[in-house]
């Protein structure tokens, strides 16, 4: 339980944020390519949306401009909710920080495992069914407790970032420098981010695998055991903070009025 609660804590190491990074790195693989075989949209990032938005703009396609704009409201609402999660437990000393926005994302991934047959066909206004208002708003709020956990280090719903990183690494390592060259002045590859971002993008590409493979052949509840894990994952600093959760819920309860501090003993 105390190495749980150092995985989704408050308190951040290099160590906590690389493991904790790998594993959602692996959920955001499989939820992307899992979640194409059933909507044909990938949508843990949002390039290609933004993408679909500028073309359909310019060729009058109504109906892709209003995915494409819901998919997008979806993922920046996801990052607004947890940077409001994130915001008020900080406020409050809590320990879940980010435990709270990853037990809402595995909390959604539950109903997507459970119901997400079912919201294929919830209409929206936005031309696409509620399944990928669903996915992205889900990768919004992962994306954007990783960014935070990381100080803007770490990224997972997307690989472009780690790509472009990890080339600049390799391109560091395979560079000839100079005899005679002075050491400070020597360029050397940075070996723990390389290592980091080379177990990014390789735990994504599993997590696709997965991902496809599962959907493929046991469909919607093959996220469920994913949304297990990170409500484990969760757990340890909500529990950590129990005390101090069920004082605020007694203190903004409906009918708790607070004591009359002018009336007599």
């Amino acid at each position: 339980m105390r190495r749980l609660r150092h995985l989704t804590g408050h308190h951040r190491t290099v160590t906590s944020n690389r493991v904790l990074g790998q594993l959602l790195a692996f959920n955001a693989g499989a939820v992307n390519a899992g979640g194409f075989l059933v909507v044909q949209l990938y949508t843990s990032h949002m390039t290609g949306f933004l993408s679909m938005l500028a073309d359909s703009l310019v060729l009058g396609n109504m109906a892709l401009v209003l995915a494409a704009l819901g998919a997008l409201l979806a993922f920046t609402s996801g990052a607004a909710t947890t940077a409001i999660m994130v915001n008020w437990a900080r406020q409050r000393r809590l320990h879940s920080t980010f435990a709270l926005p990853l037990l809402l994302v595995a909390a959604l991934m539950l109903v997507f495992g459970l119901v997400g047959a079912v919201t294929l066909y919830w209409r929206t206004p936005f031309a696409v069914p509620a399944t990928v208002l669903l996915l992205s708003f889900m990768m919004g709020v992962q994306n954007a407790t990783v960014t935070k956990m990381s100080a803007s280090q770490i990224r997972t719903t997307h690989m472009t970032g780690v790509v472009t990183d990890l080339g600049i690494e390799l391109g560091k390592m395979l560079y000839w420098n100079r005899t005679g060259t002075p050491p400070d002045a020597q360029v050397r590859a940075n070996q723990v981010r390389l290592r980091l971002f080379a177990s990014l993008l390789a735990m994504f590409l599993v997590g696709g695998i997965a991902g496809a493979a599962g959907f493929k052949h046991v469909g919607f509840v093959f996220v469920v055991p994913l949304a297990i894990v990170l409500l484990v994952l969760s757990l340890p600093p909500l529990w950590a903070d129990r005390a101090r959760l069920r004082h605020r819920l007694r203190r903004v309860a409906p009918g708790v009025a607070p004591p009359d501090a002018t009336s007599n003993p």
